[in-house]
């Protein structure tokens, strides 16, 4: 779960500007047309969504005039309450590790730039403390300076790199490294993937590819497909997770870089609008600034300083 306390630092910046006039506006304001339009409109500077923020403040508004609200305050509470429910999905119900498997393969995706190859080492630290033995897969082989950077992500964190030269096939990368989780009786492989030409079709090929290599190792591996969406680029990082969904069936987003964006409503956009999960939360640059999403603790983080 996210911790209070680094949760509410990483939201400094959202809180600070959105969503404390939120706070503002709903404290201070009467339940009137106006209050609604000021409040769809920071929603929508906040990158919640047209269509998310339409659809929250309509929902707000019906629960206000069945329950007889008549002091804006406790409209705070009720979007609160909504903003949670939004964000709570069955199936992330239970965590990656609830689901009992020998080997648990997790397959890494995002454009170059997202911080991919940062937050692959900090699931490795994260899972690593769950008592998992990790080992990494460096299957972007289309950059040799990706595998260079896991290299020297594993040996930071403690977690075997199985690579291959610069160029190589991809899902043979996949292969050997569950061949050698296996052998080493490992508990999981995270595997990294190219992460440039998002829009290209031979890129999502060669991932369904990787993905058929590990179902064909392990029971119904991939067991998650983790797309690594930036923070800071809302509108591109929306654009992105469609295409990686429609692509190679995405389980769940990571939100990297959440602590350097004032922008914090793209999680709900992304909650409504692609019907994926968020997983996990970057909150800082420390190699141990990551947790599981906790949506309470996320909306609470938001208002609360």
């Amino acid at each position: 779960m996210l911790k209070g306390g680094m949760l509410r630092e990483s939201l400094a910046r959202t809180r600070g500007s959105f969503f404390g006039q939120i706070t503002g506006l709903l404290g201070a304001s009467n339940i009137s047309d106006e209050l609604w339009d000021d409040l769809e409109a920071l929603l929508i500077q906040a990158d919640v969504g047209v269509d998310t923020t339409l659809s929250l403040v309509e929902t707000v508004k019906d629960r206000v005039a069945r329950e007889g609200i008549t002091k804006a305050p406790d409209v705070e509470r009720i979007l609160k309450e909504e903003m949670v429910a939004l964000l709570n999905d069955d199936g992330a119900a239970l965590s990656i590790l609830d689901r009992k498997r020998l080997l648990t393969v997790i397959l890494v995706i995002g454009v170059n730039g997202s911080g991919k190859t940062t937050t692959i080492a900090k699931l490795a630290k994260y899972f690593q403390g769950k008592d998992q033995q990790v080992i990494l897969a460096a299957a972007d082989t289309f950059r040799a300076a990706a595998i260079d950077q896991l290299k020297i992500w594993g040996e930071r964190v403690g977690a075997t790199v199985i690579a291959h030269q610069s160029g190589a096939d991809p899902g043979a990368v996949v292969f050997d490294s569950i061949k050698s989780s296996q052998a080493r009786r490992a508990t999981m492989v995270i595997i990294d993937t190219a992460g440039r030409l998002h829009t290209k079709y031979n890129l999502m090929k060669e991932l369904e590819k990787m993905r058929g290599i590990a179902a064909k190792q392990v029971h119904k591996a991939p067991h998650e497909t983790l797309l690594i969406l930036d923070a800071t680029t809302v509108q591109n990082a929306l654009s992105q997770a469609r295409h990686f969904k429609e692509s190679v069936g995405v389980t769940g987003v990571v939100l990297a870089k959440l602590d350097g964006t004032a922008k914090g409503g793209v999680v709900f956009a992304i909650a409504r609008e692609l019907g994926v999960p968020v997983r996990f939360v970057g909150t800082g640059e420390g190699i141990d600034d990551l947790a599981e999403f906790d949506p309470q603790a996320f909306v609470d983080g938001l208002f609360e300083a």
